[in-house]
């Protein structure tokens, strides 16, 4: 009789429902409760899959295994969104600086790792109870797709440490390059490989034919990945009712799985021979088109990130209830053996890919760091390999899950601990602003410059003033201000209150005083903002040729009224009215975005371009205006948005 996968009976169906209510239940705890594991510096994945241990059958049994085995079709939900998140994060045209290094890095990374790890999994088959039963060839299969899972990395821990750190650089550039790439490839690999396995595990006498079946499988799941990204790019098309585009994508997702399963199912009944087109792979195509070959990039990426949490508190909570612990009690030494190699592969392949790209010595010495942590895409693989054989196969996924684990807890520290040794961070120290762009020196003392200077620390500046003539300091005490006095106005007296580091120097003294301020930081202190109040409107083409802004207190009130009246709301934005917005000037410096449109970065939806400059003279912007290295970008958004894009086009 031809099976048909996901149709089930009405008493199955009631049983379903109740344990969908009942994991949803688990699920909303493990979403608080798991939160409590950051407190103790652990991976947020950590506490799920333990929370779901704590649930599952093993402990409280609040999921049997009957619970566990009927939604498996929720694992193939969050899978599938998993290679949807994966695929998202392949933007080629962010990483063509770095594709060198990313190719070699790559290529070493996939097969010394994916060698070593099979290889010892191999030898080590006498010693694991679920592989010494099995025939040579299965213990070969099994090895095989080890080494698979040992070369997969984790996009989402990866980009959500460069974000914690604010990390930019090459070496991160190469990082984040070479972990999307690798799971790209892995899945294709896995695909290849489990194919190839089945065979073997089934016993069945190796042919070339199950290559040209594993190639021609391959070659459907990169037409079903062209079909599906069609139909995202269809989806995402749809105006507004984003709710619905959450779980329409959700849909295409699930829709990959039962595809693929039907068209396995109907060739074995009707051929003999199951043709398994990887679903992942499809998935992760799709998404890859939309990312890189459409313009509902932005919405496609506000979606993962949105239905991400949720979907990764579904997915490891319930890989956590189909751990056995009477597996991790029995293989722990062999888990902590597979740990100690993987790691070793990894230095290797980082040494060798490293003179292989021709980057820096200190890049070889810690190109390892970056590629340890693991969770979603090895955890998928291991779950795939646990679903197609109930047997064996649920004893290797949670030898898989131990290793996985090590290397999620391992993983984060010694990445950030080698975004700090290539400083490549930029996060906030305690105490002081840690970037310069936040820095602004005010020269004269009055109640304007008191009431500039405390606007100012409000969005988080360094502020001095700087008074060329006694004054009670007793009002900033309980301030953020700092008062300097001032003995002259000669180079030597501004380089003795370092005023060269700072980015923004507002000058409010006479006219004489404010251009020969205005003349030294330009032609000695390199200052990049100059900003300036003049009295006598005839010297204002003179400050102009020093690139200074000028501030003409006789025009100022009235210009700024009249644009009240014909835009309110535009200058209420540009003051900065609103306590949830800011606006920022960014100059272009990361080689990887020069070439590309407004259109093309990606940028949060809270955020608006206003302007685009390029040799201090502004340009008319819109979607398709190419931007270039030193253009100087203004923007209006969040603040925590405005921080993330500098970041991004300071490279």
């Amino acid at each position: 009789m031809e099976v048909i996968p996901y149709i089930i009976d009405l008493p199955e169906l009631t049983d379903l429902l109740k344990y969908l209510l009942g994991f949803t239940i688990i699920v909303v705890a493990s979403g608080q409760i798991g939160k409590l594991f950051k407190l103790i510096h652990l991976p947020l994945i950590t506490g799920f899959l333990v929370l779901g241990l704590i649930a599952g059958p093993e402990v409280l049994g609040l999921l049997d295994r009957q619970a566990v085995t009927q939604m498996n079709f929720v694992n193939d939900i969050a899978l599938a969104f998993i290679a949807l998140a994966v695929g998202s994060e392949l933007y080629v045209k962010e990483l063509r600086s770095r594709l060198y290094s990313i190719k070699w890095m790559t290529f070493s990374q996939l097969y010394i790792t994916f060698f070593l790890g099979s290889t010892a999994m191999f030898l080590l088959s006498d010693l694991i109870p679920f592989m010494k039963s099995l025939p040579l060839n299965a213990r070969i299969s099994v090895a095989l797709l080890s080494g698979t899972i040992f070369v997969a990395r984790s996009p989402a821990s990866a980009i959500a440490i460069v974000n914690e750190m604010r990390a930019r650089g090459p070496f991160t550039q190469t990082a984040l390059g070479v972990t999307v790439v690798k799971d790209f490839i892995v899945i294709i690999l896995f695909s290849i490989i489990f194919t190839l396995s089945k065979s073997l595990i089934n016993a069945e006498e190796f042919r070339f034919v199950f290559i040209f079946q594993a190639l021609f499988e391959l070659v459907m799941a990169f037409g079903l990945g062209f079909l599906f990204g069609a139909l995202l790019i269809k989806i995402l098309a749809i105006r507004e009712r984003f709710l619905l585009k959450k779980a329409l994508v959700l849909f295409v997702g699930f829709f990959a799985y039962f595809l693929t399963k039907t068209i396995a199912h109907y060739t074995l009944n009707h051929y003999a021979s199951e043709f398994h087109v990887e679903p992942l792979l499809v998935c992760i195509l799709g998404s890859f088109i939309v990312t890189n070959y459409s313009k509902y990039r932005d919405d496609f990426i506000k979606i993962i990130k949105e239905v991400g949490p949720v979907v990764y508190i579904i997915f490891f909570t319930l890989t956590g209830a189909s751990i056995y612990l009477d597996v991790v009690a029995e293989l722990w030494k062999i888990t902590l053996i597979i740990f100690f190699i993987r790691i070793v592969s990894l230095i290797v392949a980082g040494y060798i890919g490293n003179t292989l790209a021709g980057d820096p010595p200190l890049f070889g010495h810690i190109s390892w760091m970056p590629y340890v942590t693991q969770a979603g895409v090895g955890l998928g693989l291991a779950t795939i390999i646990a679903v197609e054989y109930p047997g064996w196969g649920s004893r290797f996924a949670t030898l898989m899950i131990s290793v996985i684990v090590l290397n999620q807890i391992v993983g984060p520290p010694l990445f950030k601990w080698a975004i700090n040794i290539v400083k490549e961070g930029h996060t906030k120290a305690e105490g002081f602003y840690a970037s310069d762009s936040k820095r602004a020196l005010i020269l004269g003392m009055e109640n304007h410059a008191v009431a500039l200077a405390r606007q100012l620390v409000n969005h988080n500046w360094q502020v001095e003033i700087a008074s060329v003539a006694e004054t009670d300091e007793r009002e900033f005490a309980e301030t953020e201000i700092n008062l300097i006095y001032l003995k002259g106005l000669d180079l030597e007296d501004l380089y003795k209150i370092e005023a060269q580091k700072n980015d923004t120097i507002i000058c409010l003294l006479s006219d004489e005083e404010n251009y020969r301020i205005c003349e030294m930081a330009y032609e000695k202190l390199g200052t990049r903002h100059l900003i300036v109040r003049i009295q006598d409107r005839k010297k204002y083409s003179k400050f102009q040729k020093l690139g200074a802004m000028i501030i003409e207190p006789n025009t100022a009130m009235v210009s700024l009224m009249e644009h009240y009246v014909r835009s309110p709301m535009a200058t209420s934005m540009l003051l900065g009215m609103d306590v949830n917005q800011d606006s920022i000037d960014i100059e272009v410096l990361n080689p990887d975005i020069h070439g590309l449109s407004l259109r093309q970065l990606r940028l949060p939806a809270d955020v608006i371009v206003l302007s685009v400059a390029r040799n201090h003279q502004p340009i008319i912007s819109h979607g398709y205006t190419t931007l270039r290295v030193h253009d100087v970008v203004t923007l209006v958004g969040a603040p925590q948005s405005l921080e993330d894009i500098r970041l991004r086009l300071e490279g």
